[in-house]
């Protein structure tokens, strides 16, 4: 996916074979295609339910769903219990990410998110 300059200062233009060449088709890597939720091998997540992504959000793609659990020490604190995401009207302006104070969530390259459905692009992330 190389583009090289020629003297000119022309960038020369590569045409990808798409679905043909899948495997090995690769995004730039700014490119924002789906918002995800990291999970480490004992499926835990950053997320500590602070909601500020969800109040940045210019148009509600993220709905948070938390609750208060008292801990061991007796202490009350707030749970993440479920983070919506509607990729089917999300912007990709990335203000979620950017305000995240934990890195929690990023954007993948993944590009292949159609589908004949709309409640399909409703996506749950904190599930793994």
């Amino acid at each position: 996916n190389e583009m090289q300059r020629t003297l000119d200062g022309i960038t020369k233009k590569t045409t990808e074979q798409y679905p043909e060449n899948r495997a090995t088709l690769k995004m730039f890597d700014r490119f924002r295609g789906e918002l995800v939720m990291p999970h480490d091998e004992n499926n835990h997540h950053k997320c500590i339910a602070c909601g500020i992504c969800e109040m940045n959000c210019p148009n509600g793609t993220i709905k948070l769903t938390t609750e208060m659990r008292e801990t061991e020490e007796g202490k009350k604190k707030k749970v993440l219990v479920k983070y919506e995401y509607n990729l089917g009207s999300c912007m990709f302006c990335m203000l979620c990410v950017n305000v995240c104070p934990h890195d929690a969530i990023k954007f993948t390259n993944d590009f292949e998110n159609a589908v004949f459905e709309k409640d399909k692009l409703v996506l749950t992330l904190n599930k793994k």
